[in-house]
């Protein structure tokens, strides 16, 4: 599991480290020091070859004194260095003045002058001014500079940043407000773990790749967390065991019902169904007015065909095949009366349910759809139906960010995830996944798992037919959540540029054919 902390997750870890005596502040400073030289040269290996030019900016407090350590190695392996201070160097911490005092013995400390700092020239300009702790807007004389780094037309260095690029909350990926931005850097090197931050809003803008090195503190945390959902953490049966397998039938995988709307509004409920089957539920059917059975009978085969005209054929449904066990509602239902309707009776059946797109619009209209929400339910907003759902939440999520920690997407996932009672998938790059009881997760589709071709229409509908197929499956909401959201990005970055939502669930055989390698 990859573990994901706070800013304060982190201090108390660094904290309870020097106080067992396990190790010295000054000692974590040398080893953070020495990641990132060691990052540095695994990034660009050609840099260790021979003496560059370095420009290493160091802040007033112990993300400073990290600076001052690097600094000091690369001068010892033979590169230029400047080194210049932000603030006082009489008020620095006691670890950071020791490395601040043990670089002066190598090299001049220069004050902070922003027309000075622009003139240099340099291979790696080093942005180790503030880290992880930074709890109010960078100030004009400090954001400047780093953003004329970060901004310069046809400049070859690159712009390291220590921690995190200053100005970005490491607790939200959010910048704090001020005049100007802060970095935008190249490479930005965390330690022990990565952060919150480096995995939401605009944390890849400002951070370029996050690398983390190890700095020798043990990895427990006993408080709630977040995880970053990857192949390793699932640890769920998401491909049945081929020796057991053999021996099933359909409906032991499940059967999943994904209700759609009427004539020349099926294609989003025919995707969520193709994703439904294709990710593993044993049978799916869509149920849809009968005045479009015709339209999907003629683009459907191996999705059986059912006709609801209203709530109550809805409810004799149920009643009548309790092999159905889950269900999708919302991709291109509607938003009358019958679809308010069918929304109802299906919360009242108490089923798995996915409630995606119109089911959403609907539930934000009805106040007594959102009461009838339960602890077996999938809410998939984005960004618009989350403002419609919970709109006071949103409103904190989208406040200008001016003091640190900031209100982040799980923050507001986990307060929606607790008023609805139910799991909480909000959509995005960073899609959050959270439940009632406080766990959390981030999908991240940042960095190396970027896949901007997502945004196409009818994605989000083929995502909520995966969560909907692994609930038919028999996986708990929050693991259907994350597995369905991580399982997403693996088929558009399988598929790759061009894609369109009726790719996905193509892609995923392929997917899986992987996964067993």
């Amino acid at each position: 599991m990859t573990e994901l902390l706070t800013a304060a997750q982190m201090r108390a870890i660094e904290t309870a480290a020097i106080e067992s005596g396990e190790v010295t502040g000054l000692q974590l400073m040398e080893r953070a020091g020495r990641g990132v030289v060691d990052a540095v040269f695994e990034e660009w290996p050609e840099l260790a070859q021979a003496p560059h030019r370095a420009v290493v900016l160091c802040g007033p407090g112990n993300n400073g004194g990290d600076g001052f350590v690097v600094a000091r190695m690369l001068k010892e392996w033979g590169w230029k260095v400047e080194v210049f201070i932000y603030g006082d160097p009489e008020k620095l911490p006691p670890d950071a003045k020791v490395s601040y005092e043990r670089w002066r013995e190598l090299g001049e400390i220069l004050n902070w002058d922003v027309a000075k700092i622009n003139e240099c020239q340099g291979t790696l300009f080093f942005d180790a001014v503030f880290g992880t702790g930074l709890v109010r807007p960078l100030a004009s004389d400090l954001a400047e500079p780093l953003l004329l780094l970060s901004i310069r037309d046809g400049h070859e260095s690159k712009i390291v940043a220590v921690d995190a690029p200053s100005g970005l909350c490491l607790d939200s990926g959010h910048r704090l407000e001020s005049r100007l931005c802060g970095t935008f850097a190249d490479l930005t090197i965390s330690f022990h773990a990565e952060k919150v931050g480096h995995r939401l809003a605009l944390s890849q803008q400002h951070c370029g790749k996050v690398v983390v090195k190890d700095i020798g503190l043990d990895s427990g945390y006993d408080e709630v967390h977040v995880h970053l959902v990857d192949y390793e953490w699932l640890g769920v049966d998401l491909l049945p065991d081929l020796s057991k397998w053999r021996f099933d039938h359909k409906y032991a995988h499940g059967h999943a019902l994904i209700l759609s709307g009427g004539p020349g509004n099926g294609g989003a409920g025919r995707l969520a169904a193709r994703g439904a089957l294709r990710i593993g539920a044993g049978l799916v059917t869509l149920g849809c007015p009968p005045a479009a059975l015709q339209e999907n009978a003629a683009q459907l085969n191996a999705i059986m065909l059912k006709p609801l005209g209203s709530d109550e054929d809805l409810s004799l449904l149920l009643d009548g095949d309790t092999r159905i066990n889950a269900l999708c509602l919302g991709p291109g239902l509607g938003t009358g009366a019958r679809e308010r309707q069918l929304v109802a009776a299906a919360l009242a059946a108490n089923l798995a349910t996915v409630l995606d797109a119109d089911a959403l619009t609907l539930s934000a209209s009805e106040g007594s759809l959102l009461a009838a929400l339960h602890d077996r339910c999938v809410l998939t907003p984005h960004a618009g139906e989350f403002a419609r759902l919970f709109p006071d939440i949103a409103m904190k999520l989208n406040a200008p960010a001016e003091k640190g920690p900031a209100y982040s997407k799980v923050d507001a996932t986990r307060e929606a995830a607790a008023r609805a009672g139910c799991t909480v998938l909000f959509k995005g790059p960073d899609t959050v996944i959270a439940s009632p009881d406080g766990r959390c997760a981030i999908n991240s589709a940042h960095y190396d798992r970027a896949a901007p071709w997502l945004a196409t229409a009818g994605s989000g509908d083929v995502l909520a037919g995966f969560i909907a197929g692994l609930l038919a499956r028999g996986f708990a909401t929050q693991a259907a959540a994350e597995t369905a959201a991580w399982l997403h990005v693996e088929c558009a970055l399988k598929f790759g540029p061009g894609l369109i939502a009726e790719d996905l669930p193509e892609a995923l055989p392929q997917v899986y054919r992987d996964l067993r390698l």
